[in-house]
């Protein structure tokens, strides 16, 4: 498959990821991701897909709106593995008491892994290189 057209599969899985994350779907944002996922995060910890899940499903309740933007830094094909660098930006507006608000702005690089399985692109791998929030 060419790299051209395998970035535009990639892209498009991007959209469909960061729209679901705007709207907080979680079933939406999870289907992107292999069921054998390993999600490595920026303390080293790593999670499974239904610990990640977890984690994603509360970050969900805890935020009033998300707002999120991503660009590519870097990618290669090896094999059927298609590795990306991944710099995100993400803007949390989260409650505070009853009529306010706090913002937060969390910028990370990620490593993508996907691994194309019949016709469908899927993550089965995600390193958060780099996390800065303020």
């Amino acid at each position: 498959m060419e790299t051209d057209l395998i970035i535009s599969n990639i892209n498009a899985l991007h959209n469909k990821a960061n729209s679901a994350l705007e709207s907080k779907d979680l079933a939406t944002y999870l289907s992107i991701f292999d069921n054998s996922l390993t999600y490595t995060q920026a303390d080293q910890t790593k999670l499974d897909k239904s610990a990640f899940a977890e984690e994603v499903r509360k970050y969900f309740s805890r935020t009033k709106r998300i707002e999120t933007s991503q660009y590519r830094i870097k990618s290669s094909l090896e094999g059927d593995v298609f590795t990306e660098k991944v710099a995100r930006k993400s803007i949390n507006i989260k409650p505070k008491l009853l009529l306010f608000s706090k913002k937060q702005t969390i910028q990370t690089e990620e490593i993508f892994h996907w691994r194309n399985t019949g016709n469908e692109w899927s993550v089965v791998a995600v390193e958060v290189v780099l996390e800065e929030k303020y």
